[in-house]
C-alpha cells in the first residue's frame, strides 16, 4: 500500500506524457492473442525513464537542487534526468560508459548536461558517479534502486489499466536493474492482483532470472551489450526485495529474438524501438509460444527507442533468424554433374536468402563441394522437414541457424580452404566497440605468429567481433595461452572454433582422422 500511495501521488507529468496503448494488430493475429504495446518510445526522451528520474529530483529539497544532481547512466536513465534538470533549474552530471551510443550521448549533451565518459559498463559508471556526488556533496540519482524512482515507473502501470478496463492476462516488462517492473508491478498486484507480470531478459543480462532463482541478489560476471538499456551485472536490493513478492514469471529471450520483435513492432506501429525497449515484445512472443492457449489479452512494454542507426544493418539481417523464418545449412553435395540441380529440387518454391558456394577440394580426394545457404521457411516445423529431405536424397546437410561463429563470420568469409594454413588454430573474440580496441588487440598478439585468416566486421553494434586464425610453431602453444589469458584480462573475451563445424567445412583443411 505504501507504493500504490506513491504512485498515485507521484510527480511525472510536467515532463512526461500519458503515452498510448496501442493495439499490434499483425502480431496480434499471427499469435492468436490480443496484443496492446504501451508505447512509452513517445516520451520526450523516447524511454519511460523521465518518469523515475523527474519524481525523485522533484522530490530533493531546493537545497538539494541547487547543489546539483549526479547519475549514471548508459543513455535512457541520463536522457531523463538531463531533462529533468533542465525542467528544475538544476546542473546535472552523468557518468556515461564509454561504449555507450553515439545517439545518446549526443541527445544528454542537448539537454544541457555535463556528460563524463569513464568505464566500459555501468557498473563502471556507477562507481565514477558515486565518487563524484560525494566529492561535491550533491544527489544521487539512482537509476532503478530508488522508491522514488521506483514510483515513477510505477505510472505506466497505473495508466495501462486504466486505458484498458477489460481483463488483462500478462504484462511483459523488460528487466535491467529492475526499477520498471518493479513499479509496474506495485501497482497492477495491488489493483488487479490475478493479472500477471512477467520479467523478460536477454540470455546474456539475466541478473533478475538468476537473482529469483537463487533466492538472493546475484552479480553476474559480464553482460552482453546488444540490448545495452538492460545491460546490468547485479538488480537493485528494494527492486529484488519487491520482485521477489510481485512478479509471476521470468522468460529469456536471444538477440536474434529480439531483431525480430523489432520488425514486428515497426510493422505495426511503424516505430523502430532500441533492442532493450523491444524485449518485452519479444518475451511476450516467446511466453505465447511456450503456452499454447489462445485469445489472451497481452500488454508488452515498449520501454525505449533510442536506436543507434548504424545497428539497424545487424537487426536487419538477425531478425528473420529470430522470426524463425529463416535456416542457415551448410549441405555437402557430391562434386558430380546433376548434383546441384537435384539440390535446387529439393528446396522447391522456398525464398533462398544467401548462398555461397565452393568446390572443396581440386585435386582429387572426397570430390565433394560445401554449400552455405539461407533458406526462408513457414515455420520450425518446415525447418526439420527440408533437414530430413535432404538427407533422404543422400546430401548431408548440418543446421548452422544457431551457430553464432558461422552467422558472424563464415557467411561472409565461405571462399575455401588453404593449403598453407595447416596447424591453424581458430578463435573468435568480443570486445567492447571503442576507438582503438582493435589495434591494442594486434598489439598485444606475437609479432611472430602466421595470422592466417582475420575476419572483423563492423555490426553497429557495441561489442567488436573478430575471427582470426593463428599459426605458431607446436613450441609456442604455452605462449598463445598466455595470450589469450592476457587478452581476456584486457576485456577481450574469446571462444576457440578450431572444432567447430562451420570453420572445418569452408575454412579449415580437410584432414583425415
Amino acid at each position: 500500500m505504501d507504493y500504490l500511495t506513491r504512485i498515485l501521488n507521484a510527480k511525472v507529468y510536467d515532463v512526461a506524457i500519458e503515452t498510448s496503448l496501442t493495439k499490434a494488430p499483425l502480431l496480434s493475429e499471427r499469435l492468436g492473442h490480443h496484443v496492446l504495446i504501451k508505447r512509452e518510445d513517445e516520451q520526450p526522451v523516447f524511454s519511460f525513464k523521465l518518469r523515475g528520474a523527474y519524481n525523485k529530483m522533484a522530490h530533493l529539497s531546493a537545497k538539494q537542487l541547487a547543489a546539483g544532481v549526479v547519475a549514471a547512466s548508459s543513455g535512457n536513465h541520463a536522457q531523463g534526468v538531463a531533462l529533468s534538470a533542465q525542467k528544475l533549474g538544476a546542473r546535472a552530471t552523468i557518468v556515461m560508459p564509454k561504449t555507450t551510443p553515439a545517439i545518446k550521448v549526443d541527445a544528454v549533451r542537448a539537454r544541457g548536461a555535463n556528460v563524463v565518459l569513464f568505464g566500459e559498463s555501468y557498473s563502471d559508471s556507477y562507481e565514477h558517479a558515486l565518487e563524484i556526488a560525494q566529492k561535491g556533496g550533491r544527489a544521487f540519482i539512482h537509476p532503478y534502486d530508488d522508491p522514488d524512482v521506483i514510483a515513477g515507473q510505477g505510472t505506466i502501470g497505473m495508466e495501462i489499466l486504466r486505458q484498458h478496463q477489460g481483463d488483462i492476462d500478462a504484462i511483459f516488462v523488460a528487466v535491467g536493474g529492475g526499477g520498471l517492473i518493479a513499479g509496474i508491478a506495485s501497482y497492477v498486484k495491488a489493483v488487479r492482483p490475478k493479472t500477471k507480470v512477467i520479467a523478460v531478459e536477454p540470455y546474456d543480462s539475466a541478473a533478475m532470472t538468476a537473482s529469483l532463482k537463487a533466492g538472493k541478489r546475484i552479480e553476474l560476471d559480464s553482460v552482453g551489450l546488444f540490448a545495452d538499456a538492460i545491460a546490468v551485472k547485479k538488480v537493485g536490493q528494494e527492486t529484488f526485495r519487491l520482485c521477489q513478492q510481485l512478479v509471476d514469471d521470468t522468460v529469456l529471450v536471444t538477440n536474434d529474438e529480439i531483431c525480430a520483435a523489432i520488425k514486428d513492432v515497426y510493422t505495426d506501429c511503424r516505430s523502430v524501438l532500441e533492442p532493450g525497449g523491444a524485449a518485452a515484445i519479444a518475451g511476450l512472443k516467446k511466453y505465447a509460444e511456450q503456452h499454447r492457449s489462445k485469445g489472451k489479452t497481452y500488454v508488452a512494454v515498449a520501454c525505449g527507442s533510442n536506436m543507434n542507426f548504424d545497428r539497424l544493418r545487424f537487426v536487419a539481417e538477425r531478425a528473420m533468424l529470430g522470426e524463425q523464418r529463416e535456416v542457415v545449412f551448410a549441405v555437402t553435395l557430391p562434386e558430380k554433374p546433376g548434383s546441384f540441380r537435384q539440390f535446387c529440387d529439393l528446396l522447391g518454391p522456398r525464398s533462398v536468402t544467401e548462398f555461397n558456394y565452393r568446390y572443396a577440394n581440386t585435386t582429387g580426394g572426397s570430390g565433394e563441394a560445401h554449400v552455405f545457404v539461407g533458406i526462408e521457411v513457414a515455420h520450425k516445423k518446415e525447418s526439420a522437414q527440408l533437414l530430413k529431405e535432404f538427407r533422404v536424397a543422400g546430401l548431408h546437410p548440418v543446421d548452422l541457424t544457431d551457430n553464432e561463429m558461422a552467422k558472424l563470420h563464415v557467411r561472409h568469409l565461405v571462399g575455401g580452404h588453404s593449403p598453407g594454413a595447416a596447424g591453424e588454430r581458430v578463435f573468435r573474440f568480443d570486445f567492447p566497440e571503442r576507438p582503438g580496441a582493435l589495434a591494442q588487440f594486434l598489439r598485444v598478439m606475437n609479432s611472430n605468429w602466421n595470422i592466417t585468416l582475420f575476419h572483423y566486421r563492423n555490426q553497429g553494434a557495441d561489442v567488436g567481433r573478430v575471427l582470426a586464425g593463428i599459426q605458431a610453431p607446436s613450441t609456442d602453444r604455452s605462449k598463445v595461452d598466455e595470450f589469450l589469458s592476457r587478452i581476456a584480462k584486457l576485456g577481450y573475451a574469446w571462444v576457440e572454433e578450431t572444432d567447430n563445424v562451420a570453420y572445418k567445412l569452408f575454412l579449415g583443411l580437410n584432414q583425415k582422422k
